[in-house]
């Protein structure tokens, strides 16, 4: 199984990291990603009368938004951005955003390889630590489940008359997201996640 590196390391980093809180009051885990959403829509099984079949609308206009998010699966708190691309600069942006939320908090943020999240130009604050996880194992980000969740219930079979209304929509879904930390624990707190937590 892929997860079994991280599994295996997650509770050595946890106290690792949170034995070195240099005075700050809490230590947090987060995982972090980028989702892309646009004007491509797609389609999903949907209830009809029986003898009718369904009609949904499609579209494949190929302009796209970006939804920079970090879940915390202890307590389900999540942290969004939406820019119109992903790259260092703006991912300095939303390490900047998250640390500013949640300051009396050391921040170990798990991300992927991505190339914007491993460049020397990319600027961590001081109460945020980025590790990382193994090649190819997108389905140990619980954040996975956050773009899922997003798709299937604020953009399935519908399409958008400009991008606006793309990032007006995405918008819409995280906020949703964001006032709902139950929700959110409900499908981001993988056991193996909450499991490594109470080694702290």
């Amino acid at each position: 199984m892929r997860r079994k590196p991280l599994l295996k390391k997650l509770p050595d980093l946890l106290r690792e990291e949170s034995a070195s809180l240099s005075g700050l009051s809490g230590f947090r885990l987060m995982f972090q990603d980028e989702g892309r959403f646009g004007r491509v829509g797609f389609p999903k099984r949907a209830w009809s009368p029986s003898g009718c079949r369904p009609e949904s609308p499609g579209q494949i206009i190929r302009e796209y938004t970006y939804a920079y998010s970090a879940i915390s699966p202890a307590d389900g708190q999540i942290e969004s951005l939406i820019v119109p691309s992903a790259d260092s600069d703006l991912m300095s942006i939303f390490l900047k955003q998250v640390s500013e939320r949640f300051r009396n908090d050391k921040i170990l943020m798990i991300a992927d390889k991505a190339a914007w999240h491993t460049t020397e130009k990319l600027i961590i604050p001081e109460n945020v630590k980025l590790a990382f996880l193994p090649p190819y194992s997108p389905r140990l980000n619980p954040v996975e489940h956050l773009w899922k969740e997003i798709r299937e219930k604020w953009f399935a079979n519908r399409v958008f008359e400009s991008i606006a209304a793309v990032e007006d929509q995405l918008f819409d879904a995280l906020s949703f997201m964001n006032s709902r930390p139950g929700y959110v624990k409900s499908f981001a707190g993988f056991h193996w996640i909450l499991d490594a937590l109470l080694y702290l």
